[in-house]
């Protein structure tokens, strides 16, 4: 029934077949949930553990090693095959490991509790679960319950409902029985309670009109499973650097292939030589310390309260240019707050910007004489009230505090100003009370103060209520020492008044009182005004500063809210997240799914502020980003939130306020929805892609010396320096630790402070290229050097000879690895020298490359024989060369070197 809203009760009745007064019978309900079924949104299907595992073995770099390992078998060479195959296995199930830990740690936010609903069934009231309801149900509401389904309301008595996480609207909607127009947007749907949403004052009768996906939060989780999640920028980079490998090792295979039979070398050697090439181009250690250094990356961040679901989302926050931020919850507290008072004398202002109104000198019981405009106010607020605030009991334990938000926020107030309820209550009993109600929008109480003799006035009444009404059924003005009539002219500045606090983007109530001689006297006549109390949901305390830590690394920050332009702009002006003369975006006049016209683009993408934004014009706004070369991050609790955080490069939910659909959407998820642990994981995400290039310039031009090693032997007529297990041993035991270390490293202390990196550039530029090539060529001719000593003036046999080589190329590789610092960090004290997992990599990679000459069995393996000492003398001399050529480098500083900061 999607128009429900705009339906007359009796013909809701009507359609649903169902008397009011009874409810439905239970044969009926079964009917009903055979035909409609359980009242649950339809979960996300799962990840299982194969389709984890499955997921390791992508990549082209992964299929060229699965290719060299078949071929490898196919020749026979079965000891290189299985090799191949156990790098495979080393790297499937680090990554397998890493991301079923982080899919049990998601798991264990998705427990939801529980939740029961009062309703009328064969005409008794019974408690059954939400899962149970069934259209046409009627049900029963109160203060603190969860709405279980989608509700026309037949009867309501004050009821307010809190529809925050549905339409990001921060205050509590009054809801009345009255159809409302069948094009009224969600959130102006009065006569409506929606599954999923919390009364939060008020008693009401509804009739459930939709259940499980068919609701308004349904609709929403569909368009979330819809919406398609974006490749992260990591894995499109090592797709394409894969591609680049798997080109370059072909074309290199082919031409030395070509070319040594062309020289006479026997076709079957050379197809082995050109698998040897195969083996040496491919870095097997590139995807096992990629997923190492993102799955170090995702535990630290664990530690930090924030849970990343797959590992790559680790550096898509690094990259991260644009956040896309809610403003409900996630940048505010989502509780009300009292911000400032307007009195006859002025404003009173209360400190709101550091998340909670603070006691001043204005409203403290020092403060009584100078200000008795603004405690009154506070006074008629807390005894116009409904609410009651938590107290510790005789253990220290704190309740939840009951009631509507802005009357636990009226209450905090006066608490902090002195003044508390019950002292207050006792003090000025209750007598009557006119409720709430949208017709007069006024709520009123009857108290009867302490005897004053000499007067009849017995009785006094508090108002509270939408300004407009109170200041047109008042004729009076409280002054301090008593009241002044006020005129037409008078209301007309106290109306303005109103207008500039709600354009700053504050609820506005006001206050107004009146004495009485009997209790049953109409409370809204004759009225004495006394103030304006201006309440908002005011910013966390730690937003700020992340806030500037964003626009310090040049990240922009853009909030994207389902409040009205002055509340947006006021909280955004309050965390520094916008200037004075900044404008917000009010996108309401976009109907659901039109894409943003192309003439308002340029305005859109400047915007620091969009109000009033459906989930729809979410999307539409996260794919404007994306399509201009953005990487956007979007965060947000609510059910709203859900389709965009899955469309966005990286979605942030909150695991303590986000509802259960947008913590399926999302990519991580902040156990202690603290939004500077987004900072931090964008400089955690920083620090891993510097690590991750700096280990793929150190895979690379390791690996390219093996490639120029065997190139330039074959084609020069000389035996092979290396033989291709050789390789594979070389490739895993000084590619896989060094590579681990600088993976590990703790990166640059000032990374925040530069802008993030153009997202399109590659891992490996033209600059990067070139330092390859260079080291690559450096270690290259250590090891042909010390080979052809070797065979040549030294007399050395051939297999004496390629133990030199494998000892010069492998320490050669080892010390190259101090040749990774920056350029302009001094040479002793870098963050290569001072990280300690290096000098341990370095310790067993050593050990490993001694054992392979020293232990019979391996160096049989391996062809190789344990050398003399003056063998030892030329490999460890030999391999220090291009280390010094490197130190070299850095001391010129060429401009590709200065350029790879």
């Amino acid at each position: 029934m999607d128009d429900a809203h705009a339906q007359p009760v009796e013909k809701i009745l009507r359609m649903s077949g169902v008397p009011l007064e009874s409810g439905l019978t239970q044969p009926e309900v079964a009917k009903r949930r055979r035909k409609y079924g359980l009242n649950r949104l339809r979960e996300t299907a799962r990840r299982g553990v194969w389709t984890i595992l499955l997921g390791q073995f992508r990549g082209i770099i992964i299929y060229l090693l699965a290719a060299a390992a078949a071929l490898s078998f196919f020749l026979g060479d079965w000891a290189e095959g299985w090799t191949i195959v156990a790098v495979l296995a080393i790297n499937s199930t680090i990554g397998f490991a890493t991301e079923l830990r982080a899919i049990k740690s998601m798991e264990s936010l998705r427990r939801l509790s529980r939740v029961h609903a009062r309703v009328r069934r064969e005409g008794r009231t019974i408690m059954v679960l939400a899962d149970e309801i069934v259209p046409g149900d009627i049900i029963l509401l109160q203060s603190g319950d969860v709405v279980p389904a989608d509700l026309r309301l037949v009867n309501s008595a004050g009821l307010q409902c809190d529809e925050s996480a549905l339409t990001g609207e921060s205050l509590p909607v009054s809801k009345s029985v009255g159809q409302v127009s069948s094009d009224a947007p969600v959130a102006e749907r009065t006569s409506m309670a929606f599954k999923g949403t919390a009364v939060t004052r008020g008693t009401g009768i509804a009739i459930s009109v939709a259940t499980g996906m068919e609701t308004e939060i349904g609709k929403i989780a569909t368009l979330a499973a819809e919406a398609k999640a974006e490749i992260s920028p990591l894995e499109k980079r090592l797709d394409r650097l894969g591609g680049q490998l798997v080109w370059a090792t072909l074309g290199l295979a082919v031409l030395i292939g070509v070319s040594g039979v062309y020289a006479g070398h026997p076709f079957a050697t050379m197809v082995k030589t050109a698998v040897a090439l195969a083996v040496a181009a491919v870095p097997e250690g590139l995807p096992i310390v990629a997923t190492v250094a993102l799955a170090r990356g995702m535990w630290r961040m664990a530690r930090r309260n924030a849970l990343i679901e797959n590992l790559s989302a680790v550096e898509t926050l690094g990259a991260t240019t644009v956040v896309l931020t809610d403003k409900t919850g996630t940048l505010t507290e989502n509780r009300m707050t009292v911000g400032r008072i307007r009195v006859v004398d002025g404003i009173v202002q209360l400190d709101s910007k550091a998340g909670g109104v603070h006691p001043t000198d204005a409203l403290s019981d020092q403060g009584k004489a100078a200000n008795g405009p603004a405690r009154l106010a506070l006074r008629i607020a807390a005894l116009c009230n409904n609410a009651s605030l938590a107290t510790p009991d005789s253990q220290g334990r704190v309740e939840r505090d009951e009631g509507d938000p802005m009357e636990i926020a009226l209450l905090a107030a006066g608490r902090r100003a002195g003044m508390e309820a019950g002292s207050l209550e006792a003090e000025f009993p209750r007598v009557a009370e006119e409720p709430f109600s949208p017709e007069t929008r006024m709520m009123a109480t009857i108290h009867q103060p302490p005897a004053r003799p000499g007067t009849d006035m017995n009785y006094f009444v508090a108002v509270k209520g939408a300004p407009e009404e109170v200041i047109r059924h008042s004729v009076r003005l409280f002054a301090g020492e008593g009241a002044v009539p006020l005129d037409d002219a008078g209301r007309t500045d106290w109306l303005r008044y109103n207008d500039d606090m709600t354009l700053k983007g504050l609820r506005v109530l006001a206050v107004a009182m009146k004495e009485a001689s009997q209790p049953n006297v109409m409370p809204y006549d004759d009225l004495t005004l006394v103030g304006l109390v201006g309440l908002l949901d005011p910013p966390r305390a730690d937003v700020g500063a992340a806030i500037e830590a964003c626009h310090s690394a040049g990240v922009r920050v853009v909030m994207i809210t389902g409040d009205h332009a002055g509340t947006a702009l006021t909280i955004a002006q309050n965390i520094g997240l916008a200037g004075d003369d900044a404008s917000v975006i009010d996108t309401a006049d976009i109907r659901a799914g039109e894409v943003i016209p192309p003439a308002e683009e340029a305005r859109f993408l400047q915007a620091l502020v969009f109000a009033r934004v459906s989930p729809e014009t979410k999307l539409s706004i996260v794919s404007l980003y994306q399509r201009n070369g953005e990487i956007v991050a979007m965060t947000g609790d609510g059910v709203n939130d859900a389709p965009a955080l899955k469309k966005a490069d990286i979605g942030v939910a909150m695991g303590q306020r986000g509802t259960e659909v947008a913590r399926e959407a999302a990519d991580m998820v902040l156990r202690d929805d603290a939004f500077p642990s987004i900072v931090a994981a964008m400089r955690q995400g920083r620090v891993i892609f510097g690590n991750i290039r700096k280990f793929v310039v150190y895979l690379m031009s390791c690996n390219l010396s093996e490639i120029l090693v065997i190139g330039g032997a074959a084609m020069s007529g000389l035996p092979l320096p290396l033989l291709p297990l050789q390789i594979l041993y070389l490739n895993l035991v000084t590619d896989v630790f060094p590579a681990f270390a600088l993976g590990f490293g703790e990166g640059d202390p000032h990374i925040m402070r530069r802008p993030p990196r153009d997202p399109r550039e590659a891992i490996l530029g033209r600059d990067r290229w070139i330092a390859i090539v260079v080291y690559g060529v450096f270690i290259t001719s250590a090891v042909i050097a010390n080979f052809v000593l070797a065979l040549g003036p030294l007399g050395m046999g051939e297999q004496q000879a390629l133990t030199i080589s494998f000892l010069t190329l492998a320490f050669a590789q080892l010390w190259h690895v101090f040749n990774m610092r920056a350029s302009d960090a001094p040479l002793l004290r870098n963050e290569v020298t001072e990280n300690p997992f290096v000098w341990g990599a370095l310790a067993l990679s050593a050990a490993l490359i001694t054992g392979a000459v020293a232990v019979p069995d391996l160096a049989d393996l391996l062809g190789m024989a344990m050398p003399d000492f003056r063998g030892w003398c030329l490999a460890i001399g030999g391999s220090l060369v291009p280390l010094a050529l490197g130190l070299g480098l850095h001391v010129l500083r060429p401009n590709w070197l200065r350029r790879m900061q």
